[in-house]
């Protein structure tokens, strides 16, 4: 019972990043913030790799360019994309854009390691696909073909396919690495990749004069956002199975939007509940264990 609450609690943690990242982003520059949440996630979980490790593993000589590979897609480019775009746009809506990962991370898992899209598979890229399409269209489907979607959408679509490009290379990565090790270190990376950018954002000159609720919320994106929504989240898959533990992921944009009404009073539009539920089933669609004897 108690790693069922434990994912619970990571899908609400995963889903209240889209306000935290909201707010902060209205005051502090994208790259400023990429760093400083990965400064303190990346210290942390260099610590608990050594913890559980007993050492920090070194890296051989194969697997140092996928590592920084990560890095720099996974989260150097993915939180640049986040933080530009969640300045712009309402988290809810960057909430359920992001919650069709698995939906591309199944495409390329499709298109690049040759992995077989099911009927039911194909359905749930589908609905997913047309929810996300009136989320972005607010339900108007001549807003796309006007050209009036923004820049925060594209942004936040650009996460979309930097996390699964950061997925299947993860894939690989993790058949010689444990999960925490490959992400401790491409965390160290892209907090040293944000680095430079930031400073010449003015994270130097600004970091002393940053609000109370800027350094929360950046607190919160490193502490509970990543290292214990990670570490939560593998202790699932270890316990119950990718699978069950995958369906959690379910959560995130109802979390995601239910933060954003509390918190910033951004409006549960009509569009947005459709879309949401149509997001929601095709995921679920997509990673459904088919049984024993189906095709």
């Amino acid at each position: 019972m108690k790693i069922y609450v434990k994912l619970l609690l990571t899908t609400m943690f995963w889903g209240v990043t889209f306000v935290a990242g909201k707010l902060a982003a209205q005051n502090v520059g994208p790259f400023s913030i990429g760093f400083l949440r990965f400064a303190i996630a990346s210290t942390l979980l260099l610590a608990l790799t050594w913890k559980t490790e007993g050492k920090l593993p070194t890296l051989k000589k194969p697997q140092i360019i996928p590592i920084i590979l990560l890095g720099m897609i996974g989260i150097f480019a993915y939180n640049v994309m986040f933080y530009k775009g969640l300045k712009i746009i309402e988290a809810s809506r960057a909430a359920i854009i992001i919650a069709t990962c698995p939906i591309f991370i199944t495409i390329f898992s499709a298109l690049f390691l040759k992995e077989k899209i099911t009927p039911i598979k194909a359905l749930g890229i589908a609905v997913s696909v047309c929810g996300a399409i009136v989320v972005v269209s607010k339900g108007d489907i001549n807003y796309i073909f006007e050209g009036a979607v923004g820049k925060g959408e594209l942004y936040i679509f650009c996460c979309v396919l930097s996390w699964a490009t950061y997925s299947l290379i993860g894939k690989s990565v993790m058949k010689s690495l444990s999960p925490l090790v490959a992400v401790s270190y491409s965390a160290v990376v892209g907090a040293i990749a944000l680095f430079v950018p930031a400073c010449l954002e003015g994270l130097l000159q600004n970091v002393a004069h940053q609000s109370a609720r800027d350094w929360l919320c950046i607190s919160y994106l490193g502490i509970f956002g990543t290292v214990i929504g990670f570490v939560w989240y593998y202790q699932g898959v270890e316990r119950l199975g990718p699978t069950k533990a995958g369906l959690f992921i379910n959560f995130v944009p109802i979390f995601g939007i239910l933060s954003a009404r509390l918190i910033l009073h951004e409006q549960i539009t009509f569009s947005l509940a459709v879309g949401a539920a149509l997001v929601i089933s095709g995921v679920y669609l997509t990673n459904r264990t088919p049984k024993v004897g189906a095709t």
